[in-house]
C-alpha cells in the first residue's frame, strides 16, 4: 500500500515520509507537493528507494534423448 504521511511541526516544518512506493518514483509522486510546500531543507532515502522492481519471467526448456540400445 502506498502511503504519504506528513507530520507540520510548530515552527511551521513539515516532515514527509513515503512507504510502499519502490524506487525512485516516489519523488514523481512527492514533487508537487514538495513544490507547494516551500524549500527542501533535508532528504533522506529509505530502502526501498533503492529497491528494483521485480519482473519475473519462466522459460522451461525441454530436451530428449533415446538410447540405441
Amino acid at each position: 500500500m502506498e502511503t504519504l504521511e506528513f507530520v507540520i511541526y510548530p515552527d511551521g516544518r513539515v516532515q514527509e515520509k513515503v512507504t510502499g512506493i519502490v524506487g525512485a518514483s516516489c519523488a514523481e509522486v512527492t514533487a508537487a507537493i514538495e513544490a507547494q510546500l516551500g524549500q527542501v531543507v533535508s532528504m533522506e532515502q529509505t530502502s526501498e528507494y533503492f529497491t528494483q522492481p521485480t519482473q519475473q519471467s519462466a522459460t522451461a526448456t525441454a530436451q530428449a534423448t533415446y538410447s540405441s540400445w
